[in-house]
């Protein structure tokens, strides 16, 4: 029985594994047992309202080749949500082959695509679920510890996650961030 149980759990940590994703690039800048702070460069995201709780769904058609070059592209790592204007938001990455000439436009309205601005991103990770209470968790500890540093907080906190649905909640990698001025 142990070994049955042991082959299980072997697999389900190399198929939660093997799915590599390009990663937003960022170069750590500080680093401690609370937090690191990164430099990121200028990002392109795709973006869209994710209120009705349909905006994963949205983005996911587009990449998925409902695009007006009908092009697949690849998915890539963190999705992100945050508040903006009053909305909840939600955003993928694209990869960094492309940029605002190449990008496939979106048939839907309702997606956006973006550049985002480089620059100083303060983030906590933890694992488990993505849920409200987890990213809360998380963000009150990440605003107490940067207060307590005293570095400025720019904006509102993001959500990122970084797994399929299908990973076992202690293997997931989630973060919250805040922009920061050093």
């Amino acid at each position: 029985m142990k070994k049955i149980l042991l082959i299980l759990i072997s697999i389900l940590i190399l198929s939660s594994q093997t799915m590599a994703y390009e990663e937003a690039n960022y170069k750590i800048i500080k680093e401690n047992k609370n937090y690191e702070i990164r430099k990121y460069s200028d990002r392109l995201v795709i973006e869209t309202n994710s209120t009705e709780g349909n905006g994963f769904r949205k983005l996911f058609n587009y990449i998925s080749g409902n695009n007006k070059e009908n092009k697949e592209i690849k998915m890539t790592v963190p999705v992100t949500q945050e508040f903006k204007n009053g909305n909840m938001t939600m955003q993928f990455y694209l990869p960094s082959k492309f940029n605002k000439d190449n990008v496939p436009k979106p048939f839907n309205p309702e997606i956006k695509i973006l550049n985002i601005e480089g620059g100083y991103y303060a983030a906590i990770k933890y694992s488990g679920r993505s849920s409200d209470k987890n990213f809360l968790k998380n963000k009150e500890i990440l605003e107490k510890e940067l207060k307590k540093d005293n570095i400025t907080i720019l904006g509102l906190p993001i959500r990122a996650s970084y797994n399929s649905p299908f990973t076992l909640p202690v293997l997931k990698r989630n973060e919250v961030m805040f922009r920061v001025d050093l």
